[in-house]
């Protein structure tokens, strides 16, 4: 029987590609990809010829219904995004969806996805958490975020560099300013970095230096400063 497979391919640092992956791209009648000219990339590095299309959040719509029976009739399907987990913050979820409605087989491989490496290097405690992804740029962002605040866990955020300045800055009046936050940018590729302290101390570190590459924002809990004084 057909499947869909979802198959997470590398956010920065090439090497990261499991060996099931690769089997899987190369073995797949067809690759659909969120951006074909990325993944070419990708594919030749690794020399699979496996056609490919384009799959994204601007045509998912339109397209889902034909890939989902496409996989019914018999054809093996490989799923991924220009970085990282399909459907995690990334078009896929619609595709696995349909697939599930009418009875196609789906399996997802595990490998990369930003915000896992971001926690376990942020020094916060890593036993609960809630991974928020991308705030709504406008409605709703207000009441999601007082939301959030209101939690004793992590919470992870995912933000471009053009509006990471404005999140940190909510943060700050929102979850209040003694809130400890850890962020990263640039995972497992050459320029990586990971930043912690204060909303206020962060936004000030940007001020210096203007903001690059993708964004992982993780909050501690409230608690958070107190249990590690507490294990010490």
């Amino acid at each position: 029987m057909a499947k869909l497979y979802i198959v997470p391919t590398p956010i920065g640092n090439m090497e990261d590609i499991t060996l099931r992956a690769l089997k899987t791209l190369k073995e797949a009648d067809l690759i659909l990809c969120e951006d074909t000219r990325t993944s070419a990339i990708l594919l030749k590095k690794f020399d699979i010829a496996t056609p490919t299309a384009s799959h994204h959040k601007f045509n998912e719509h339109e397209n889902t219904n034909y890939y989902a029976n496409k996989i019914l009739a018999g054809q093996n399907i490989a799923l991924i995004s220009d970085a990282g987990t399909p459907a995690i913050s990334d078009p896929g979820f619609m595709l696995v969806r349909e697939c599930v409605r009418i009875g196609v087989q789906v399996e997802c491989l595990p490998g990369p996805t930003a915000f896992v490496p971001a926690l376990v290097n942020s020094g916060f405690g890593c036993e609960s958490f809630v991974f928020a992804g991308f705030l709504p740029q406008k409605k709703g962002r207000q009441k999601k975020l007082a939301a959030y605040a209101a939690m004793d866990l992590a919470i992870i955020f995912y933000e471009s560099p053009y509006r990471i300045v404005k999140l940190l800055q909510e943060i700050n009046d929102v979850f209040g300013s003694e809130r400890m936050i850890s962020v990263s940018r640039e995972i497992s590729k050459i320029h990586e970095e990971t930043l912690r302290g204060t909303a206020k101390e962060l936004i000030e570190i940007f001020k210096q230096k203007p903001p690059k590459g993708e964004f992982v924002v993780i909050t501690d809990k409230p608690s958070g400063q107190k249990n590690n004084e507490d294990e010490d």
